[in-house]
């Protein structure tokens, strides 16, 4: 039996979700509802349960139409998509799962899904908790490149899977005098907040990257028990801030915010590896860093790999398409529009 709850319903929503024994911040309301505020769309949480299988799914529910290429075009509240919210997600399936479980779990999203006019989903899996291989007959699914996932139930462990030129490079910063703190309040938020839109600045970033001060205040509220923000002060002036989110046993390193007047002094070199350090100290299992842009094995990819030269995890994409009738109209209104920065290989066609 499929089940489906809005935003909310938050208390029912997270005690749902607290009852998977690998459930992560990104299927918490508290987590999804910032996003909703910054125009992602309506979250939504899937929950089945049949002969023994339980299985939770979070979504963003997006109306086609209020993307600026489809003004005019589609009608409002018609024509609808899904994507995972920022981050990571993807089904959770834990108890009996076996093949006929996993295809009345597919028969009965599908058929929501047909019914309430989505047309497709786009899911990007969670690199540590994902079950990529049971499901590739409900997901087109494709390996996009290599995450860095840090093991920090052993200072030993940890230090040892450093790249040396990382080990050196903490070690200047702290003979710099960098010093790393961490807190959780609106001074340091706003602060944050300053430093991070100057980071996008500089490194010419979109405008989804830009987040509204509503977005910031609701994570400061909703994540009160489950987010910090990591700084580096060098002469009392911040000159590094990352937030940190944190459920059950995992870390995740969120957003982060460099002055690139002090990043020869190597501030978030030191910075993740006190994060690290905390992780250990506090019972953490695991802090995911994430991969390179666009899952490319870039500068950012190395730098973070050398927190970790032996991490295996993969950042896999699930691709469904529920109404391909629907797809190949949305497709058609998209074509008829001439422009020459359309990306390849981006899912879902009409939104490329």
């Amino acid at each position: 039996m499929l089940s489906i709850f809005k935003i909310n319903e938050k208390e029912k929503w997270n005690e749902i979700v607290k009852n998977f024994n690998h459930y992560d911040i990104y299927y918490l309301s508290n987590y999804v509802e910032a996003f909703q505020l910054h125009g992602d769309g309506e979250p939504l949480l899937f929950y089945f349960e049949h002969n023994k299988m339980k299985a939770i799914n979070v979504v963003m529910k997006r109306d086609i139409s209020k993307d600026k290429r489809f003004t005019e075009k589609i009608p409002s509240n018609t024509y609808f998509d899904f994507s995972t919210p920022y981050g990571f997600g993807g089904f959770i399936l834990e108890g009996n799962i076996t093949e006929e479980n996993i295809n009345m779990l597919d028969n009965e999203y599908t058929s929501f899904c047909q019914k309430n006019g989505i047309i497709s989903e786009i899911v990007r899996f969670h690199p540590i908790h994902n079950h990529t291989d049971v499901l590739q007959n409900i997901y087109d699914i494709s390996t996009l490149g290599k995450t860095v996932t840090i093991d920090v139930e052993s200072i030993e462990q940890m230090r040892k899977n450093l790249a040396d030129s990382n080990k050196y490079k903490i070690k200047k910063s702290k003979k710099s005098g960098v010093k790393i703190y961490w807190g959780w309040n609106q001074d340091l938020l706003d602060e944050f907040m300053t430093l991070y839109n100057d980071t996008m600045t500089n490194n010419n970033a979109t405008n989804y990257y830009y987040f509204e001060k509503d977005f910031y205040e609701n994570i400061l509220q909703e994540l009160k028990y489950q987010a910090m923000i990591f700084y580096a002060e060098y002469e009392k002036k911040k000159i590094a801030m990352a937030i940190i989110l944190y459920s059950k046993d995992h870390i995740h390193y969120h957003f982060s915010a460099l002055d690139r007047d002090y990043s020869h002094l190597r501030p978030m070199n030191l910075l993740i590896y006190e994060v690290m350090c905390w992780g250990n100290e506090n019972g953490f299992k695991t802090f995911h860093l994430g991969g390179g842009l666009g899952s490319k094995e870039d500068s950012l990819y190395e730098f973070k790999r050398s927190f970790n030269r032996n991490s295996s995890t993969v950042f896999k994409l699930g691709k469904k398409i529920f109404s391909k009738e629907n797809y190949d109209l949305l497709l058609k209104i998209r074509c008829e529009q001439i422009e020459e920065n359309r990306k390849d290989n981006f899912f879902p066609e009409y939104r490329a």
